[in-house]
């Protein structure tokens, strides 16, 4: 089932240290409230990087483009763990994840939501199969970075903002894939 529900996601201050928690959605529509996040971009050897569109069940964001998952570690939970369990939440595979790099971002969403939070950007690679829960993930495709930039830009409309701002984050800091 897509994530959403009575969930508390960790409150942080700008350093990224844990200043309480709050329901999730009580958190995305205070748009003030700071919070820890993650992104992971898995890539394949033609340095392709898996995106899904986002399940029409989902809270915000129903039918965006976005990186291969992300979400909110539970309290107590590791942010390496909980990026390793929603991948194979999400996409039904997991594989070796390393942090690039974190970027705290701001973005106002549809239904009076914003996604304020402090980003910890995970980066794998996979060649296997990919095995989509369909209550989280509608569609999912391949693609190189220049090509997504490319379309991200024409039509931002139909991608996710934090997918936006993290791809600029990656060209802005000149990360090695």
């Amino acid at each position: 089932m897509a994530e959403g529900g009575n969930i508390d996601v960790i409150l942080v201050d700008k350093d990224d240290n844990q200043v309480g928690t709050m329901e999730k959605m009580a958190a995305h529509m205070n748009g003030a409230t700071l919070h820890r996040a993650f992104s992971v971009f898995v890539f394949n050897s033609k340095g392709e990087t898996l995106l899904q569109r986002r399940a029409m069940e989902k809270y915000h964001a129903r039918g965006l483009w976005s990186n291969t998952c992300c979400s909110h570690p539970f309290p107590g939970e590791p942010v390496a763990d909980a990026a390793h369990r929603r991948l194979r939440e999400e996409m039904g595979f997991d594989c070796k994840l390393d942090e690039r790099f974190s970027f705290i971002y701001r973005a106002e969403l549809e239904k009076g939501m914003t996604e304020h939070e402090f980003d910890h950007v995970f980066f794998g690679r996979y060649e296997g199969k990919v095995a989509p829960d369909p209550n989280e993930v509608m569609d999912y495709k391949w693609v190189g970075l220049k090509e997504l930039r490319d379309a991200a830009a024409k039509e931002p409309s139909k991608y996710t903002p934090w997918l936006i701002i993290a791809l600029d984050e990656i060209k802005a800091r000149k990360i090695p894939l």
